[in-house]
């Protein structure tokens, strides 16, 4: 049986998403099946995120976007949260300088002055560490959320010029992620039909991928589906079929 990694290679690399999100979700539930708590599923997740970014790297995409944090899960249990905040120091120390060494840019996306200073300062190191690469842009949204990221662009375009009327194009050019590729495709793991907050602005005119796969069974196969998927579809942007396919 032919898999999708082997299907995938015989597709025009121009119809690949350039710009991918992917919501990381069912760590939980993969612990539970294992019978272990919350928390090793977090880190056995650790594994998918470096097969998606070989992923990515392996097949030339432009950005690469982790939901690790977002705002609202400062709810769940102050142990979880207290291990998911170590398990980021803990990949930040461990995975940059192997990000570094293979050209990977790395951008934290979010309001990190929530978290701890020693946190932070990890934070702007790998940041600056990598700032100088150009081959895949990987982000990771921590302590994020699409209704915040909306309100905080506003926030910057009338800090930037006093205007408090404003256009779509201003807080498009205010919004994380502005520089970069626009975003293609949102992938879900876990088996749930929902965006959960993230990317909200960026998400007009993606596509999207859901699958029942929990996060930490989630690799480059699974990556590949996701790709195949998309490189069968249509997308309009407004216009109708017969416009794209005579364009």
């Amino acid at each position: 049986m032919t898999t999708a990694l082997e299907t995938i290679k015989k597709i025009n690399p121009a119809a690949y998403p350039k710009h991918v999100g992917i919501i990381m979700d069912g760590n939980g539930r993969w612990a539970k099946q294992q019978g272990k708590p919350r928390t090793f599923g977090h880190k056995a997740g650790v594994e998918s995120v470096r097969a998606a970014v070989r992923f990515a790297q392996q097949h030339q995409l432009d950005v690469l976007t982790l939901f690790a944090f977002s705002s609202e899960n400062w709810k769940r249990p102050e142990q979880e949260v207290s291990v998911l905040m170590e398990l980021f120091m803990f990949v930040l120390t461990k995975e940059v300088k192997r990000l570094n060494r293979n050209n990977v840019r790395l951008k934290i996306i979010g309001d990190v002055s929530r978290f701890n200073d020693r946190l932070q300062k990890k934070i702007a190191e790998s940041e600056a560490l990598t700032k100088e690469n150009d081959g895949l842009l990987l982000c990771v949204a921590a302590n994020y959320g699409g209704r915040w990221d909306i309100a905080n662009a506003v926030n910057r375009h009338i800090e930037k010029t006093g205007c408090t009327t404003l256009t779509e194009e201003d807080i498009s050019a205010n919004i994380s992620l502005a520089e970069f590729t626009p975003l293609d495709l949102i992938i879900r793991t876990g088996g749930e039909t929902r965006i959960s907050n993230f990317l909200l602005w960026h998400a007009a005119y993606a596509e999207f991928y859901f699958t029942d796969e929990l996060w930490p069974d989630f690799r480059e196969e699974s990556f590949a589906k996701a790709v195949q998927c998309f490189s069968l579809r249509q997308r309009r942007f407004g216009l109708t079929g017969d416009q794209v396919e005579n364009a």
